[in-house]
Formats: structure tokens, sequence, C-alpha cells
């Protein structure tokens, strides 16, 4: 199973096509579990956009998401060089937002909440998160967004 989550992963068609439904406006139909991230290429300083899974919603205007592929993934990267984004999920589209990495202890209590409230897509997801990178669940960086109304 793990083998064809990691392969599904390094589908562009398939990673990308949640774009297109928040870019229609149904981002609602994701429930809140997937949002699109709008933020700036750093090397190119266009706008850039992927379609992520919430790992956690402490509140109404925060969105906890981790970079599965680890630090390299360029997402990651132009949040780090550029923490103000945009988001949209549920009914809410494209608004801004300012991203802050988590830091290692915080990144541990949001896993260990999640390992709680979803056992087996946290086996799952391990499993693909190892396969895919070779390390573990555990390394994942996350970043917390909070979103302005």
């Amino acid at each position: 199973m793990a083998d064809l989550g990691v392969k599904l992963l390094r589908t562009r068609w398939f990673v990308r096509a949640p774009i297109w439904a928040f870019r229609a406006r149904l981002g609602f139909l994701f429930g809140g579990r997937l949002l699109l991230l709008e933020h700036t290429g750093r090397a190119s300083g266009k706008a850039r956009y992927v379609a992520l899974e919430t790992v956690d919603r402490p509140g109404t205007d925060t969105v906890i998401i981790a970079s599965g592929f680890g630090e390299t993934s360029q997402w990651y990267q132009n949040l780090l060089a550029d923490p103000r984004c945009r988001v949209s999920i549920g009914t809410r589209y494209r608004a801004p937002a300012v991203a802050r990495p988590l830091e290692r202890q915080e990144t541990a209590v949001v896993l260990a909440d999640y390992r709680i409230r979803h056992p087996k897509a946290y086996r799952k997801l391990s499993g693909i998160i190892e396969q895919a990178t070779g390390r573990g669940i555990d390394t994942v960086p996350m970043v917390e967004l909070s979103i302005r109304s």
C-alpha cells in the first residue's frame, strides 16, 4: 500500500488535481481536510500553488501542515524565505496568512495527537513517508499557518 501512496505522491497530475477545484471555489468539497497554499517562489518571485492535507486545526484561524518530503520541499523552502502566503480552505478563498515553522518539540506534540486521533492514517502515512524519504515521520517539518480575517 505504501508503494502506491509514494507513486501517487510523485505523480504530478494527481497531486495538482485539487488545485483546480480550489480555483473554482469548490474547496468546501474537501471539508477542511485539504487546503490550497499560495506562496511566493523564492527565486522567481511568482505565485506558486500546492494542495496539502491538514494535520491539525487547533483554531478556526490556525492550520498545521506537514512537509512530507522534508526540508527540501519547494513550498517549505519558499515559506521559510517569505512567510506571507494565502490559504484557501473550506469556504475561505485566498485568505491572507503567515507561516511559522514549528519547533521540534511542537511537532512531536502534534504528531502524538495525530497518532491518537487517526491511528490508521498515521500508520499509512508513516510508511509512505519512510519509503519516500528514507526518514521517519518524526523528522517531518511542520508549519503553522495563521489565517488573517
